[in-house]
């Protein structure tokens, strides 16, 4: 009788000990499978401590696998009979161990899963239990929209788990959501916790040897890495979250900072995108900090939102849209991204401070993400595929999942509106508003159109005015383009001017 009955594919991104494709495992016949492989290292210019963080995590769960007992077989990216590929590599382990069954749990990619399923192989298919809604369920909850709505999706969602309810099925303090409490900018004096720092064990300080050597053309630092490769570890973080930063998140979580990368931020999408953390257990560890009182209704229903809400929607749109979503680009944008998106090299300070910590730390949140260096991509008509791949390669919690849709849909409004129901545009009034950036300028966040005057601003205006064939039917664009229209015709001229001459200088390849 055959020993080997099932090989069961854990990717660097499912690293969960209920994963839908271990269950009812076999120690003594079954095997999982790990693979370091050069094509997902590589297919985009990964950031080196996003690709040390899988491998590391990589690592230290297939040592828990075998410390219970179960068979792994773990190819490292050195390793001389190494493929290249996850396709190649299934093959291979199915030919050599000539097990009956193979077992993948859904990707997170559709290019990955795709060549998965076209490599040869008859693979049993495993929903991806970790999230709170299933592909079929979102695709039966979109049939029939022509647009959709996160607000009502997320209502969905509450109702499923059952978050922040009353005993009658109304939310708790009356109203879904809080977003609008969610906005302060940072006050003087108010000072965000420091972050909690992880050692680098013997795996770690391999892996990082590793990607030094073989990843030294990818942009990114790597001397900073500190994140949590273990279930422990990332635990530990969640809980320093919970005690030190989820109180003053509800406020400040659209604040930005000089020098300060994470604020009230908890850090913690990378672990959970690869399955450190559990989303439910997060969840009711939010609702349990609010009813004990330790933090208020617009703190823990912010959160709530970004997990159950946004991240679990745009997820569905994903999976509903592909593999054509990934070629939107409703406004037609053709522009190179700017070299400085990899290098960080410009007069911008906000643009400076978004890219640079992200070069220093795989990291930026939110909305240094959607307002500051994806405003500017907007703004400027970039190539959605440039920008789409940029944010892939450069953050640490990147997924195909989660990033095309948030950038090609939220950021660059290429979908025509189907993800979010407006361009997320704004000057530098927004920037200055919500940060101190501005202060530490070269150029003046209260000037349009002179030669110091903020990119921003003038960029702003010019997209409108470019866009405005698309956009002035969009209700909730109303009020800028009455703005636009109240401008004395001169003034509109200065600003489209002004407009030109920053993206001639993108497209003569220098830096702003």
């Amino acid at each position: 009788m055959n020993p080997n009955r099932r090989l069961c594919l854990v990717l660097g991104d499912q690293l969960s000990f209920d994963l839908a494709s271990l269950q009812t495992l076999d120690s003594e016949r079954d095997t999982v499978l790990l693979v370091e492989v050069m094509e997902e290292a590589s297919h985009v210019p990964h950031h080196p401590q996003k690709i040390a963080l899988i491998f590391s995590a990589m690592r230290h769960f297939a040592q828990s696998l075998r410390d219970q007992g179960i068979r792994v077989e773990y190819v490292t990216l050195d390793d001389p009979h190494n493929s290249g590929s996850v396709p190649g590599e299934l093959r291979r382990w199915q030919q050599r161990l000539q097990v009956e069954q193979v077992h993948v749990t859904e990707c997170g990619d559709w290019r990955l899963e795709q060549s998965i399923k076209d490599c040869g192989l008859s693979v049993c298919w495993h929903a991806d239990s970790r999230f709170l809604c299933s592909r079929a369920e979102f695709a039966a909850w979109a049939a029939g929209k022509k647009q959709l709505r996160m607000e009502f999706f997320y209502r969905e969602m509450r109702r499923k788990s059952r978050l922040l309810l009353n005993g009658d099925g109304t939310p708790v303090g009356g109203a879904w959501n809080f977003d609008a409490e969610n906005r302060k900018s940072l006050p003087k004096g108010v000072k965000a916790p420091y972050p909690i720092r992880f050692s680098n064990d013997a795996i770690t300080r391999e892996v990082l040897d590793l990607v030094k050597a073989r990843f030294s053309q990818h942009y990114g630092a790597l001397d900073d890495f500190n994140y949590p490769v273990t279930h422990a570890d990332a635990q530990a973080l969640w809980d320093y979250f919970l005690d030190y930063g989820l109180a003053g998140f509800g406020d400040y979580q659209d604040a930005m900072a000089s020098d300060e990368p994470f604020l009230f931020h908890a850090r913690i999408s990378a672990a959970l995108n690869i399955g450190l953390l559990d989303l439910r257990r997060l969840c009711s560890d939010v609702e349990s900090a609010y009813w004990a009182g330790r933090i208020a209704l617009n703190a823990a229903e912010g959160f709530i939102r970004q997990l159950i809400g946004w991240r679990e929607y745009v997820r569905g749109v994903y999976w509903l849209k592909m593999p054509d979503y990934a070629l939107g680009n409703a406004f037609g944008n053709s522009r190179v991204l700017p070299e400085f998106y990899w290098t960080g090299a410009t007069q911008m300070n906000c643009m400076r401070q978004a890219i640079g910590q992200s070069l220093q730390h795989a990291y930026a949140h939110h909305i240094q993400r959607l307002m500051v260096t994806g405003n500017f991509a907007l703004l400027a008509g970039i190539a959605p595929s440039q920008i789409c791949e940029w944010y892939l390669a450069i953050y640490m919690d990147a997924f195909d999942w989660v990033e095309l849709p948030n950038t090609l849909g939220m950021v660059m409004h290429a979908d025509g509106g189907y993800l979010g129901s407006k361009p997320y545009c704004a000057s530098g009034q927004y920037i200055n508003r919500m940060s101190d950036y501005c202060r530490s300028c070269a150029y003046k966040v209260s000037e349009s159109t002179a030669d110091n005057a903020c990119p921003f601003n003038a960029l702003y205006w010019h997209f409108l005015m470019r866009h405005g064939e698309q956009l002035r039917g969009n209700q909730r664009m109303a009020m800028m383009y009455k703005n636009l229209d109240r401008m004395p015709s001169a003034k509109q001229e200065a600003l489209w001017q002004r407009g030109q001459n920053l993206l001639a200088r993108l497209d003569n390849g220098e830096s702003i």
